[in-house]
């Protein structure tokens, strides 16, 4: 990870530098997490900033001394022209797109939602789980969270490809509006009353799980039952994919002994 002002960049992430080559990215509906613009920079940034709004890509205005030196180990050291972008290894589905294919099933819905995830290793492993589990969709923040890479695609280990993912702009809007389409809303939190195993999880439901060392956060009133894992070692937490993993798997037992899903 490399830390460039407010700017945190992925090396291994494929980048593309210049107006045109940006533009044509947007005009082309390639998949773009980021794209970074040097402030002052005229021409096309203003066109290229409105596409992004329309694509809901976001849009990072930061010094130039910022893109020359992202810039100068992949040999672009003149040639960025002040913008750049980060490029995802697969395209994001709209909220609305994902809640069709999900109620398009037969099987009962689960979605799973990351709060805040910042290494990429740990989000590939969690859609690894995810799809074993039978999760049928992941919902991200669009920003403080990291976006879909190369390092997660590697971590997941394939299972990103058949994984629709989603990235919102308001985490708890997204959940608002799960809970209007009938979906109940499962917390993973250290001091819940009510153990994973002790709830009920065989309903169409999305599990929020948080990021490490952050938690829920303002998302738990959002949802409307919080479960914890018992602990009876001296760590105190686990690894935000074990624990998510954890929880899903429940899901997926509990579902199967009520006949409510594919069996384990």
């Amino acid at each position: 990870m490399l830390r460039l002002n407010t700017v945190e960049v992925l090396i291994m992430d494929e980048i593309i530098w210049g107006r045109n080559a940006v533009w044509e990215a947007l005009r082309a509906g390639s998949p773009v997490n980021k794209i970074l613009i040097a402030r002052g920079t005229h021409g096309k940034a203003a066109e290229i900033m409105g596409r992004a709004r329309e694509a809901r890509v976001p849009v990072q205005l930061v010094d130039r001394e910022v893109l020359d030196r992202l810039a100068a180990p992949e040999g672009h050291p003149a040639g960025h022209q002040g913008i750049a972008a980060y490029l995802s290894p697969k395209a994001y589905v709209m909220l609305d797109e994902l809640l069709e294919q999900v109620q398009g099933r037969q099987e009962c819905p689960l979605l799973l939602v990351l709060a805040g995830w910042e290494d990429p290793r740990n989000f590939g492993a969690m859609v690894r789980s995810a799809d074993a589990a039978g999760v049928q969709g992941v919902v991200i923040p669009e920003r403080r969270a990291a976006p879909l890479t190369g390092v997660v695609a590697k971590s997941s280990a394939g299972a990103l490809e058949n994984m629709p993912i989603s990235r919102v702009v308001n985490l708890s809007r997204a959940l608002d509006k799960l809970k209007k389409s009938g979906f109940w809303v499962v917390g993973a939190a250290v001091e819940a009353a009510e153990t994973y195993y002790e709830a009920d999880l065989t309903g169409p439901l999305v599990v929020v799980i948080g990021g490490e060392g952050k938690g829920l956060g303002h998302l738990e009133q959002n949802c409307d039952l919080l479960v914890r894992i018992p602990m009876t070692g001296h760590t105190g937490s686990l690894n935000a994919a074990v624990a998510g993993s954890i929880v899903l798997f429940e899901i997926r037992r509990q579902r199967a002994m009520k006949g409510s899903g594919d069996g384990v």
